[in-house]
């Protein structure tokens, strides 16, 4: 009977000590409510002793949680709806106060998380959600941190993962950027013909310094086209030759007349005087110079006749 009655208690003391031993992991803490009053002494890792049926232990993670926002539909400070969705990293440094100040902090955090990021949509541009992301994300943080620090949760980072926007929003942009790499190409080919001018015109003064160097540039780009087997050889003509013919000629165009060469007045006026006579004249010339007309036709007709009489005799 004594036996038996140290077997009972050695069980019961068994399940009493498997009862009040308790396992806290590295990653977590251990709460302890001692009918129901918060115990300030927080268990740390490792085997930890309670009363049972008198203290309850309640665990909480330190590890850093992952906690994706849903996607927010909002409207832009200049009138654009997009929907935005991001992404919260936040970890518990007080587990007393993760437990006793909100019942649960996990949803307490995403929908301050939710809130938080509609209201940067509403006070933010459309080019500030899609280029300036990492000032918004700073702003989201602190909009979300302040009220966890009294939850005993700190938020270590907040990024804004995706922006939508409407197809006619997307079209709109794509038609802006297209425009913009145009005047890019179009500025950097002025900027090119430019800068190939001023080469150009600092060539043509060295040319103009040393005129032997286009005759060497005008046979190097010959033995160029040639290279290509072209069956068309395009010479350019240089334009010093011209000018040099040009300044030959000019002396001869602006030689003065001689005396000599020069008509006389009285003969001047004597031409000046005479074309109503020879007007006259030159048009008696022409009336007598006119040929009769020769009667070719009554001739023919005279000389064809006698063959028909003669062909009707026959007859």
């Amino acid at each position: 009977m004594l036996i038996e009655l140290l077997i009972a208690i050695l069980v019961v003391g068994v399940v009493c000590v498997a009862a009040s031993a308790k396992v806290v992991k590295q990653y977590e803490r251990g709460v302890v409510f001692r009918f129901g009053r918060l115990q300030e002494r927080t268990r740390g890792p490792g085997i930890t002793m309670i009363i049972p049926a008198v203290d309850r232990l309640q665990k909480v993670n330190l590890q850093i949680v992952t906690m994706p926002v849903p996607a927010q539909e909002g409207i832009t400070r200049d009138n654009v709806t997009v929907r935005v969705d991001a992404v919260v990293y936040f970890r518990v440094e007080d587990a007393a106060r993760a437990v006793v100040n909100v019942e649960d902090y996990l949803f307490a955090v995403g929908q301050v998380a939710q809130t938080s990021l509609r209201s940067i949509i509403g006070k933010s541009d459309l080019d500030d959600l899609l280029s300036n992301r990492e000032r918004l994300n700073q702003g989201l943080e602190l909009m979300i941190d302040s009220p966890a620090l009294g939850w005993g949760v700190h938020i270590d980072r907040v990024e804004i993962k995706d922006v939508s926007l409407p197809e006619s929003m997307k079209r709109s942009i794509a038609r802006q950027a297209e425009a913009e790499r145009e005047r890019r190409s179009r500025v950097i080919s002025a900027d090119g013909e430019y800068q190939a001018s001023r080469k150009l015109s600092d060539a043509a003064h060295v040319m103009a310094d040393t005129p032997a160097a286009l005759q060497l540039r005008l046979l190097e780009t010959v033995v160029e086209v040639a290279a290509e087997k072209n069956s068309t050889l395009v010479l350019p003509f240089p334009v010093e030759l011209l000018q040099f013919v040009d300044r030959i000629h000019q002396p001869a165009a602006e030689k003065p007349h001689t005396p000599a060469e020069e008509p006389e007045e009285p003969e001047t006026s004597e031409l000046t005087e005479a074309p109503e006579l020879t007007e006259a004249e030159r048009r008696a010339a022409e009336l007598a110079e006119e040929p009769t007309p020769a009667p070719a036709l009554p001739k023919q007709r005279a000389t064809e006749e006698p063959a028909d009489t003669g062909v009707l005799g026959t007859a």
